[in-house]
Parts: C-alpha cells; structure tokens; sequence
C-alpha cells in the first residue's frame, strides 16, 4: 500500500468514527448510503420543493435572456428553454408530476429588470413581473411559491416593492439577478434595501446574470467560458463576497442571503478566506472571519451541482439547515436533479431538510 493509499486510509477511518459517534453518514462514494447510515428515496415518498426556477412573464418592457449572448449554447437546446420558459401549465406541470416535485418556487429568468437602464421602467417592470407571479401561485398555491423582483436602480422604490411583494402579494422571498446595471449588493446605495429585508425576514437569491460587467481578458478567444460553464460562478460568487466584505451582515444580522450551485465555489474557498482575511487590510473591519458568515447569513442550493462529494463538502461548510435543492429548470433535467436528491448519501432527515424543511423554514412556505 502507498504512503498516499495509507493516509486516505486512516483519513476515512477517521471520519467514519467521527460520524458514527454523531450518527451521521459518510460520504464513500455513490450506491453507499444504506451502508453508512443514508436511506435513499428511490420510491417517491419525499416531498420536493425546488426554488430556482424559471420563468418568462408576459408584459415586460425590458427584453433579454442568458440566451441570446455571446454563450455558445446549441440551437437545439436553447430552443427546448425558450418553449419552456414562459409555460406554467403545459409543460412545467407535467415535468415536476413526472419527477414528483410538489412545488417550484418561481422567479423571472435572468437577466430580468436588472439589466434595464431606465429606473421608472425597471419599477414599473418589477411590479408587472410580481403581479403576474402573484398570480400563479394564488391559481395553485400547493404547486408553486414565487421569488419576486427588485428594481435597485431605484432603492427607495425597491424597498416600497419589497413590502408590497411580501404584505400584499405574499411571495416567498426576493431574486436579484446579479449586478443592477455594474452596481453590486454591498453599496452604500442598498442599506436600505437590506434593512428592509431583515425587517420583512425574507430571504434574497443572487443568481447569476449574462449582462456583462466589462471585460474580462481570460475570455477572450474561449467563448464557452463565457456563463455556466465557468464564468457566472466566478462573477456571482465574487458578488457574494462582496456583501459579506462590505459588512452587510454586521450591520443587518438578520440577512439571508442564497447563492446557488453549491455556493458558486464559496464553500470550498472558506478556510482560504479566513486565512487571506488576517493578511489584508480589508476595506471594512469583520466582526467574524468570513466562513462564519456561511450557515448564520448564507445558504446555498444544490441546483446544477449533482454530485455527492460537493454535497457533502457544502453540508459541512454552512450547517445541513442552510443546504436548500433546486433544479435550475428549464436549463437542468428534473430528473437528473431529482434522481442525484433522491440517492444521495443523507441520512433520511437530512435527506428531508433538504428536500422541503429548509426551503419551508427559510422562505415561510
């Protein structure tokens, strides 16, 4: 046996005492779960709440998707997103029956009002894309939830909209599509927006958007990395940790913040931050090293990463009560992202919490 066999060995040993004495399972590869405390789901009794999904809504001024731009996506595919999209009844429906996903919790495909330059369009748009979400989770409230709009090119009227969403209309929390036209979360600009969402308890998703920020000379020539493939995990996860840096958890404790695709590599980068953080002089003094913040202010969801590695990785950075599942539909298969939740090595209440209890707690469901 090598010194490298050996010691992931003894690493393995290791972790399956720990978690026996914590009645956890250990991640040792796929088809396991039954052996080191999982109970898969291969049955069908789970419930499933799915909270990053898509959506077109009619009667916006503001045009654009992730899928005209530069990002190479086939014909073919985009043209199966673009039949999707805007339908809620036809298709939708009978995909989440087909792969047994009680609720999608839906939200406007990107880059939706961030994008739009003229403020009094972006909150005229934010309120249309709100109103028309309202209304489709009241049509059926047991199938779908709604993460509304925020037009931040006009905070003040953001944080009018903010309440409207919540009190009147009843949506499940908020979804901004990365940067609102080159301006980020952490401004000075948006404390007020932040404030009124600890004040409401609702939650933001940061999602990725295609509006380019500027040039960014490492994708030059290599067009497909340009969007899932590389780029949007980098931008949204930089994005993330620019609230963080910025202090806005220190000034609104009450914060959630969710990031997408296991975190845009966040979870994975934590101990580096907290050791980078005592080498630079960071612009805003931290109350907590920055891996503090993951799990206490910052949830991830699982959507586009299907892989039980990460999986585990991410449960053990931010805490199992802060791991949420999404889809990402259209843009990823249910049933690919069904099956992953399904089999993956948890134990049957964490295989629960992630599910639906999560999403429940965190968006009020």
């Amino acid at each position: 046996m090598s010194n490298h066999q050996w010691t992931r060995r003894r690493a393995l040993n290791a972790a399956a005492g720990t978690a026996a004495l914590a009645g956890t399972s250990v991640l040792m590869g796929p088809g396991t779960a039954q052996a080191h405390g999982g109970e898969a789901d291969p049955h069908g009794r789970l419930k499933i709440i799915a909270i990053e999904e898509a959506v077109m809504l009619p009667g916006l001024v503001t045009q654009g998707t992730a899928l005209g731009g530069a990002i190479p996506f086939k014909p073919e595919v985009t043209a199966e997103w673009f039949k999707r999209l805007p339908d809620i009844t036809e298709y939708r429906l009978a995909d989440m029956d087909a792969n047994g996903v009680t609720m999608q919790v839906l939200s406007l495909t990107p880059p939706g009002v961030q994008m739009q330059p003229d403020a009094a369009v972006a909150v005229r748009d934010a309120q249309v894309a709100n109103d028309a979400l309202a209304r489709i989770v009241e049509g059926r409230p047991t199938r779908f939830g709604g993460l509304a709009a925020l037009p931040l090119q006009d905070p003040q009227a953001a944080v009018r909209e903010a309440r409207r969403a919540v009190h009147d209309l009843k949506m499940a929390g908020f979804l901004v599509n990365g940067h609102t036209n080159g301006q980020y979360l952490d401004e000075p600009q948006f404390r007020p927006v932040w404030a009124a969402l600890e004040e409401l308890g609702a939650a933001l998703y940061l999602h990725p958007t295609p509006a380019p920020a500027g040039d960014w000379g490492l994708l030059k020539g290599r067009p497909e990395l340009t969007g899932p493939f590389y780029s949007w995990a980098a931008e949204t996860g930089g994005h993330a940790l620019r609230v963080i840096l910025g202090g806005v958890f220190d000034d609104f404790p009450g914060a959630r913040l969710i990031v997408g695709h296991m975190g845009e590599f966040l979870p994975f980068h934590t101990s580096r931050l907290d050791v980078q953080v005592r080498n630079i002089n960071t612009r805003v003094p931290l109350k907590r090293k920055p891996s503090e913040y993951f799990g206490r202010n910052v949830a991830v969801t699982t959507s586009g990463v299907m892989d039980d590695t990460m999986l585990r990785a991410a449960i053990e950075v931010v805490g199992i009560d802060n791991v949420l599942f999404a889809i990402d539909y259209p843009f990823e298969r249910s049933e690919q992202a069904v099956g992953f939740l399904r089999h993956a090595t948890l134990t049957r209440g964490q295989r629960e919490k992630i599910a639906h209890g999560n999403a429940e707690r965190l968006l009020k469901l």
